[in-house]
């Protein structure tokens, strides 16, 4: 297990290619699911010093603030509303540059510009959502999606 994050500077693409691996040393031989997606949204948080960081876990009808890093959040949020809500319903990740912009907006922090929701998935079916806000604009790109969807594939879950 790895105990200290090594953070890299470089590009977008360099940081999360040094990343992952100090990540992978974090999930190898925990298998409590809380701890690994406490310490995923705090090496994702800490490497690129993102507004929020978290995750939001399907139970039931809707999905439930899990681990995170950040101000305070919404606690529970519907299918298909907000960004977390539609990308649990299309089972697909979404980039919303401008989160004004989006329909159906949950606004947790005025502070939040763009976001990036990749879902969690098991045998196709999404069990929860990484939520990754930024106080800037067009924070996020392809080269998240690419990255971030590798590192939540990671995660283990029985």
């Amino acid at each position: 297990m790895a105990e200290d994050l090594n953070i890299i500077q470089g590009s977008k693409e360099e940081q999360y290619q040094a990343l992952i691996p100090q990540i992978q040393g974090l999930l190898t031989g925990e298998n409590n699911l809380i701890a690994n997606l406490a310490n995923m949204a705090a090496a994702l948080k800490e490497q690129f010093g993102w507004f929020w960081v978290g995750f939001y876990l399907v139970d039931q009808n809707e999905l439930v603030l899990g681990p995170f890093q950040g101000p305070v959040a919404c606690t529970r949020i519907q299918k298909n509303r907000g960004v977390c809500g539609t990308s649990w319903a299309q089972a697909k990740t979404l980039i919303v540059p401008d989160v004004e912009k989006f329909p159906g907006h949950i606004a947790c922090s005025s502070l939040s510009k763009s976001e990036i929701v990749v879902p969690l998935l098991k045998d196709g079916i999404v069990w929860g959502v990484l939520d990754v806000d930024s106080s800037d604009y067009n924070q996020f790109d392809d080269t998240d999606q690419l990255y971030l969807e590798q590192i939540v594939a990671l995660l283990k879950i029985v």
